[in-house]
């Protein structure tokens, strides 16, 4: 009898959850039924995570109850930071608000900028396209710059001047950990707005080069790329070359010490959650779970992988929880390793 009157537990109970399940899709299609919901981006349009947005949000409507209309709208300044700051402190917290912001951005907070009004281990993380499979950041210069390999730039009277953006961007990141962990020769200077400044910057001859992401270049900079007007000296974001870069160094291959190699693993955890898509805090666990659970879904439509292909886009999906299981890390990490860091990437510098 004990044995019967398990089992009708055991059923009521999945019945039960299956019926909260119900439920649930039924509260989240209700909220979302016929409502625009805002993207905000943290750059520039033309750029990688303003394409990635409009990616997303011409995909995401049909894998979301109640099929909200997806609007993007860009929002650039501090390098993230402004999002960053809204969505924490002043965004609705219902789930009518998304973010994409750079990866590099919830590092600054975890640096101790004082600028970085929030806490990225309590923002809502929904997810990412991308973990950076098969892609890079890399140091670019133009063709015509006599510098033809990185060793190049640790030689005397040889030098080089990288265009970057704004305290938290990774293009500002990284060129500094070339010049300042790698020592390459290199003259930086701040304040590009996004790509396609930078990419002009270089085609006028203002800046020697950047670093960018190969999927951008493939994308956004493609005739910069597909006419080999650049050349590529290094690789971040990877332990091991990129198959289709074999003679291209990644940045573990030319550090020199063990302070620098905790502070490029440091710098490089960020690329790991590539193009992060992120909500306020607190917004409702139906809806954040619907969320998540969409994106992942979006992620397998043939029709969102073609056009990712298309894009170039490196598809290498996670979900939210492995994105804040990435800054969690991030935040564990030891006090004097940030510290170094803190001085090879000052704050608000």
């Amino acid at each position: 009898m004990r044995h019967g009157w398990g089992l009708f537990s055991v059923a009521a109970a999945v019945l039960a959850c299956a019926g909260a399940a119900r439920a649930d899709d039924a509260a989240v299609e209700a909220f979302y039924k016929g409502k625009n919901v805002s993207i905000l981006v943290a750059t520039a349009p033309g750029g990688r995570y303003d394409v990635n947005a409009r990616l997303i949000a011409r995909h995401l409507t049909p894998h979301v109850p109640g099929k909200p209309t997806f609007v993007v709208q860009n929002t650039p300044g501090g390098g993230g930071l402004v999002l960053a700051n809204r969505l924490y402190n002043t965004a609705e917290r219902d789930g009518s608000i998304l973010g994409v912001v750079q990866p590099g951005t919830p590092q600054v907070a975890i640096q101790g900028d004082p600028n970085a009004k929030f806490d990225p281990l309590k923002l809502t993380w929904i997810g990412s396209i991308s973990s950076f499979a098969a892609d890079a950041d890399m140091l670019i210069l133009n063709q015509k710059s006599p510098v033809q390999s990185a060793l190049d730039l640790r030689k005397p009277g040889v030098s080089a001047t990288l265009g970057a953006g704004t305290p938290g961007s990774t293009n500002l990141i990284f060129a500094q950990m070339a010049k300042d962990v790698l020592g390459l020769n290199l003259k930086i200077v701040r304040g590009y707005p996004g790509a396609p400044a930078l990419s002009l910057g270089m085609q006028s001859g203002e800046i020697d080069g950047q670093v960018v992401l190969l999927s951008s270049l493939r994308t956004t900079q493609r005739a910069m790329w597909e006419s080999k007007a650049v050349k590529p000296l290094v690789q971040f974001g990877r332990t091991t070359r990129l198959a289709d870069l074999p003679d291209v160094p990644t940045g573990h291959e030319l550090v020199t010490s063990p302070d620098g190699r905790a502070l490029l693993d440091f710098a490089e955890l960020p690329f790991f959650m590539s193009l992060p898509l992120v909500a306020p805090p607190d917004i409702p666990a139906d809806r954040r779970e619907a969320l998540r659970k969409g994106l992942m879904a979006m992620t397998k439509d043939p029709a969102f992988v073609e056009e990712a292909n298309k894009l170039e886009v490196d598809l290498s999906p996670i979900s939210g929880e492995a994105v804040l299981e990435l800054l969690r890390k991030a935040a564990a990490t030891p006090k004097d390793v940030i510290a170094r860091y803190n001085a090879v990437v000052p704050i608000g510098n």
